[in-house]
């Protein structure tokens, strides 16, 4: 069965090592420790953990009923208002995500930063990449 250390744990899940310490300790996340004494991660729970934090918790929790897959939890690190429209950054892991709605969605929402938010991407969005031409 694949294991993982909790530094390669953490660089999966895009966290601190210390974060996958305490959700080790806090019995959130299992593992066991190896011959050394060093904890290792079994690749079914890591991949269970992850699996339920892309769904918003817990299976037991309420699910949601949408056709977007993509969902990143995160914090919410700017809003930026303007007369009707609104920019949205959050930071989900590693990843920034910028999102532009209307000023009253994100009063609706009650966006600010520090705000727990999920960002839902719909995969008939399509970005496009150039490469370096350097």
């Amino acid at each position: 069965m694949t294991t993982f250390s909790i530094s390669e744990a953490a660089a999966l899940l895009g966290v601190s090592a210390d974060t996958v310490r305490r959700w080790v300790d806090g019995g959130r996340l299992p593992a066991s420790r190896d011959e050394h004494g060093h904890r290792r991660v079994p690749g079914a729970e890591l991949a269970a953990f992850v699996r339920d934090q892309a769904r918003g918790g817990p299976p037991d929790q309420a699910e949601r009923f949408s056709s977007a897959r993509n969902r990143m939890r995160g914090i919410v690190t700017d809003v930026r208002r303007d007369g009707v429209m609104a920019k949205v950054e959050i930071q989900a892991g590693p990843f920034r995500v910028v999102s532009l709605m209307s000023r009253e969605a994100a009063d609706d929402l009650g966006l600010e930063p520090g705000v727990v938010a999920d960002a839902v991407v719909k995969s008939t969005n399509v970005v496009v990449e150039v490469p370096d031409q350097g």
